[in-house]
């Protein structure tokens, strides 16, 4: 699976490990998950928001898209008061829901929550995969702390900006916890 042609931001990332574990982690989430290739532009970014027309593809790249920019402002912004690994930060962006093609499944024309989805929900399977391929640990942080399981807890710079890219995606489009 060529992972770059769904998410050409994978490209930006400049450590050639880090950006070759996140296309792996990607493969492998579709396969346990018994999701094809093609699947990755219907499923929807979320059960949540129902009818919304966006999949998770898309939400995926515009948070990646999203926190990039946020970045860019920040450093622009404050120069050498704030430091912000780009690396990390893209990763954490394209790997931040990987764990929904795990708490996700098809259900006719509909998608549902599989049954381990019901019991783990998508930051706990993504960081378990992440963790699985000797991700860095700031990686893991970021897909673990994006979403309300966070909240309250430490996040570095780099998952406050995903956490934000992520909610100012999802409640634009009509998203409610």
């Amino acid at each position: 699976m060529n992972i770059t042609k769904y998410f050409p931001e994978l490209n930006l990332i400049k450590n050639e490990e880090l950006r070759s574990k996140v296309g792996v982690i990607w493969a492998e989430a579709m396969r346990i998950g018994g999701w094809e290739e093609g699947d990755l532009e219907n499923i929807p970014f979320s059960l949540l928001t129902k009818g919304s027309g966006i999949n998770l593809m898309v939400h995926t790249r515009a948070v990646t898209r999203t926190a990039i920019e946020t970045a860019k402002i920040m450093v622009d912004s404050y120069g050498d008061r704030i430091k912000i690994n780009i690396d990390f930060l893209v990763a954490g962006g394209l790997l931040h829901d990987v764990g929904k093609l795990l708490e996700y499944r098809q259900s006719g024309n509909d998608f549902i929550k599989s049954p381990g989805g019901k019991l783990v929900r998508h930051p706990f399977s993504g960081m378990a995969l992440a963790a699985s391929h000797s991700l860095p640990d700031e990686v893991q942080h970021l897909i673990a702390t994006h979403a309300h399981e966070g909240d309250g807890g430490f996040r570095s710079v780099e998952a406050i900006i995903i956490n934000h890219s992520d909610f100012v995606n999802f409640e634009s489009l009509g998203g409610k916890i």
